[in-house]
C-alpha cells in the first residue's frame, strides 16, 4: 500500500516518514479516515522507549472527545484545525514487523482524526470503537526492555514495566497487585 519505497528498504528517517505517510494516505482512502494530511507534520524520535508513535498537539480550551471543536472561535485557526505532529519512534519501527508497524500507524490515525474533529484525543470508548474499525489495538506492544519490571509475588503476573526509577519502584512495598492483592516483586 505504501508507494515509492518498499517497507524492507526503509533505512533513513526520511524513508520511514515517506513510507509511513504513504501508508496512512492509503488507509485514509481505503478505510474512510477523515484526516487532513496538510495539517500533519512528521517527525522521527530516537529517544522514546514507551511509545511507538505519538500525536503531539496543542492543548485546547474546552476540547472534549465526541464534541466537534469550534475551530472558528480559536484565534489563528482560520476555521481549520491547528497542525499536529505525528512522531514516529525509530526503535519501535526496527523492533516491529510490517503488520505491527502498520497497526501502530492506524492507531495514530485515530488520534489525528479525533484531534482534527474534536480538538483533543484520548483512549476512551470512542477511540476503542474506531480502533476496532481500523483493526488496531488501543495500546502498542513493548519494543524496548524496561529497566524495572514489577510482578505479583503470589502469581508472578506482570504488574508494571518502568523505564526510569519512580515512586512505584522505590516504594513498591506500599503497593499491591490488582490480580491477587499481593506485594510487588522487582525482577
Amino acid at each position: 500500500m505504501a508507494g515509492d519505497i518498499a517497507y524492507g528498504d526503509v533505512t533513513a528517517d526520511e524513508d520511514l516518514v515517506a513510507w509511513s505517510r504513504e501508508y496512512c494516505r492509503g488507509v485514509r482512502r481505503e478505510r474512510g479516515v477523515d484526516v487532513r494530511f496538510d495539517l500533519v507534520e512528521w517527525a522521527v524520535s530516537h529517544r522514546a522507549k514507551r511509545r511507538a508513535a505519538a500525536v503531539k498537539r496543542p492543548k485546547l480550551p474546552d476540547a472534549t472527545v465526541g464534541e466537534p471543536y469550534d475551530w472558528d472561535a480559536l484565534d489563528g485557526a482560520d476555521g481549520r484545525p491547528l497542525p499536529c505532529t505525528l512522531s514516529l519512534t525509530r526503535e519501535a519501527f526496527e523492533a516491529f514487523d510490517r503488520d505491527e508497524w502498520a497497526a501502530t500507524l492506524r492507531h495514530e490515525l485515530v488520534h489525528v482524526e479525533q484531534y482534527q474533529r474534536d480538538g483533543t484525543t484520548d483512549h476512551g470508548a470512542a477511540f476503542r470503537e474506531r480502533a476496532a474499525d481500523l483493526n488496531t489495538e488501543v495500546h502498542c506492544s513493548a519494543f524496548a526492555d524496561a529497566k524495572y519490571v514489577l510482578t505479583c509475588e503470589d502469581c508472578g503476573g506482570l504488574v508494571a514495566r518502568r523505564y526510569r526509577d519512580c515512586p512505584l519502584v522505590r516504594q513498591r512495598e506500599r503497593y499491591r497487585s490488582d490480580c491477587c492483592g499481593a506485594a510487588l516483586a522487582l525482577q
